[in-house]
């Protein structure tokens, strides 16, 4: 139903009205063997050789192999290489790091209120004693791919653009987000209106898709919470930038701006690739038996601890 609401929409705008911008609707992927951080062996070196990026991409690739079948595990362990999505290429631009300023390509540091929170969630997730203790991703809630700015992840690092005169979707294949991007609106919702994506508006600077984000909700994400390398409040700031590079390259590029987060705003760019999909659906929660049984096992061991 979702898909024919969609194709219905589409067909309602009159012929014409998305030649007069660049199209860039269609599934891109994100993966890429670019860091969020540039190394610290590379100190200052924003860009590599053709050649350096090429030894880089076979590093990458060797770390990135499968433990060898048969090795014997302590543990249940994750998911191997089969189930992720490691980039095996470097960003086209050929960037050090996704990270671009501050110029170390090093993401800055958390203000002390927001380090003390960090502590406190991590400390949480490691020993958590109700299910809101868990980090937002273990709670199926919300997943870094699709909060702005979108940062590539270790698999389903797939996104999807649909275009109009005055709307663009972005569709996040995890956790199966959809984020709208008003062309018409030029104020966002009022303060007191709050979203896990946060409000999205937008504008066309030449070629180049322009997209403003604030209302972020109270969540909140501190390095791992929600899975990713970055934290965001409800003052976080991000403004976008789309823009194609080729026919099949997309150029990302993002500034970050969160005063209550971090000491000094970032910004970051990285390259995405066409991709034939289709995008299949994410079900976070496992058949919807994984979330119910977690609340159990939290119901069952305060029962215990109770008895005590």
């Amino acid at each position: 139903m979702r898909r024919a609401t969609i194709a219905i929409f589409l067909l309602a705008v009159p012929a014409g009205a998305q030649t007069q911008r660049p199209d860039l609707a269609g599934i891109w992927n994100s993966a890429t063997a670019t860091p969020i951080e540039r190394p610290a062996s590379l100190k200052d070196r924003a860009f590599f050789t053709p050649e350096e990026a090429k030894a880089f991409e076979h590093q990458a690739a060797e770390r990135n192999k499968d433990t060898p079948s048969g090795t014997a595990s302590a543990n249940v362990g994750t998911y191997n290489t089969f189930w992720r999505e490691f980039g095996v290429h470097i960003v086209k631009t050929r960037r050090t790091s996704i990270i671009v300023d501050p110029p170390d390509g090093r993401l800055p540091p958390l203000t002390p209120a927001a380090a003390a929170l960090k502590k406190q969630k991590q400390a949480a997730l490691k020993n958590p004693q109700s299910p809101e203790d868990l980090g937002l991703q273990d709670q199926c809630l919300e997943l870094s791919p699709a909060v702005p700015p979108m940062m590539p992840y270790s698999y389903n690092s797939n996104y999807q653009i649909l275009q109009t005169a005055d709307t663009v979707m972005i569709h996040v294949e995890m956790p199966h987000e959809t984020r709208i991007v008003s062309l018409s609106r030029k104020e966002h919702a009022p303060a007191g209106v709050r979203f896990w994506l946060g409000d999205s508006i937008g504008h066309w600077e030449g070629n180049t898709l322009v997209v403003d984000t604030t209302n972020f909700n109270d969540a909140g994400g501190f390095y791992g919470d929600a899975g990713g390398m970055y934290g965001w409040d409800r003052n976080m700031h991000v403004v976008e930038r789309f823009s194609l590079m080729d026919k099949d390259t997309l150029l990302y590029q993002f500034s970050v701006d969160d005063p209550t987060a971090f000491t000094k705003p970032w910004k970051g760019e990285y390259t995405m690739d066409r991709s034939t999909g289709p995008i299949y659906e994410y079900a976070c929660h496992e058949g919807n038996y994984a979330l119910p049984n977690l609340m159990k096992a939290f119901a069952a061991d305060a029962q215990a601890n109770a008895a005590r």
